[in-house]
């Protein structure tokens, strides 16, 4: 019974080895033609920033500026902030 076991069990041992070994190289041949387009976005990315560094897009030091919304302005004049009412305690 224990030979016959390990006579079949050996196809089904060759057969999951070779499924890890297709999935590797599967693998490994599919990175080999992603990894340049990663890298060269990556790369377009870096270098429009950079660009627009170099341009002044980017704020000054020091310099400031203030945007709000119209529905912002309404709501922080009708706010005159709450009161609350406290005892103190000895």
């Amino acid at each position: 019974m224990n030979l016959l076991f390990v006579i079949l069990s050996i196809p089904s041992f060759l057969r999951t080895i070779g499924i890890i070994v297709m999935v590797y190289y599967g693998l490994k041949f599919v990175i080999r033609l992603l990894f340049p387009v990663v890298v060269k976005k990556a790369m377009n990315n870096m270098q429009e920033r950079q660009t627009a560094y170099q341009r002044g897009d980017q704020k000054r030091e020091g310099e400031v500026t203030v945007e709000s919304k119209r529905g912002d302005q309404n709501r922080n004049k009708n706010s005159g902030g709450e009161y609350v009412d406290f005892e103190e305690v000895d």
